[in-house]
């Protein structure tokens, strides 16, 4: 099989990007592509998270990525993430100060034109705790601000969509963004398809 079509939902902490993943991999299955959703890998670091994660927890979570993508990226026609490189490298950048201890970014820059569309989700809807992420809206807005930095350097403008976080809801019309991603409507009868949430190398 070929590559997937590769979509990511990002932003900061707390902008119901896994809602979005869910409701698009949905309407990807009903015009019966088949589907696969990578997770938000920070989840499974080891490393610590949040405010206090170090840059050596934030490498992890980007190699991670990278990881996960390579792994998923053969399995479905359209490959949906939680997340992308990107946004993960803001929090990199948080936890650095801004500096680049790794000599990361000529591999940021290169795999941030691997995705055919990012959407951007930018808060405006109040932080929910579940248990994981921070409820600080300080830490939130920081990573918003290098978001608005680093974004018009790595992201061509013609890939990425930006909608509110309140917009992601059942009513939201999520055919016509799988119609940009993929292409016009299957013609014939058309077979929903499940959404697949394989087995990676967390489990």
């Amino acid at each position: 099989m070929p590559a997937a079509r590769k979509i990511a939902f990002i932003g900061s902490h707390s902008v119901r990007k896994t809602n979005a993943v869910h409701s698009f991999a949905g309407a990807v299955g009903r015009s019966g592509r088949s589907v696969e959703v990578g997770r938000e890998v920070v989840r499974f670091s080891p490393m610590g998270m949040n405010e206090r994660a170090t840059p050596e927890a934030q490498l992890w979570v980007i190699m991670a990525q990278i990881r996960e993508e390579l792994e998923l990226r053969g399995r479905a026609e359209v490959l949906v993430l939680d997340r992308a490189l990107i946004d993960n490298f803001a929090y990199f950048l948080r936890a650095t100060k801004g500096q680049d201890p790794f000599d990361v970014t000529p591999l940021v820059a290169r795999w941030s034109t691997t995705y055919d569309l990012y959407v951007r989700l930018r808060p405006d809807t109040p932080l929910l705790a579940d248990g994981v992420r921070s409820t600080n809206e300080r830490f939130r807005n920081e990573i918003e601000k290098i978001l608005d930095m680093i974004l018009p350097k790595f992201v061509p403008p013609d890939r990425l969509i930006e909608l509110w976080a309140s917009e992601v809801t059942d009513s939201y019309d999520w055919p016509s963004l799988v119609e940009r991603l993929c292409g016009p409507p299957l013609r014939g009868e058309v077979v929903q398809r499940p959404i697949s949430d394989a087995l990676t190398l967390w489990d």
